[in-house]
């Protein structure tokens, strides 16, 4: 089980800030593929993901090819923009 947390569009895309989720993933692209075939909510969130920034145990990773095995929690949000 890994807690998946989901911040601004991507939330509101879903209609939920976090869930438990049991998964094989074993990076983070993997998880994003199981949620995306959950249903057109997933689907919508995950459609771009050039678009998405990921977090594993609130280290934020470079791409979704990072490792999540024996992870707590993944988070997604979009990029942050300054100013």
């Amino acid at each position: 089980m890994i807690d998946v947390l989901y911040f601004a569009w991507v939330r509101e895309r879903i209609g939920l800030p976090s869930e438990r989720v049991d998964t094989q993933a074993q990076t983070v692209g993997e998880l994003v593929a199981e949620l995306a075939a959950r249903d057109d909510r997933y689907a919508a969130a995950f459609a771009d993901v050039t678009a998405l920034r990921a977090a594993v145990d609130q280290e934020l990773v470079d791409d979704f090819s990072a490792p999540i095995t024996g992870a707590r929690e993944v988070a997604f949000f979009p990029p942050m923009t300054g100013g």
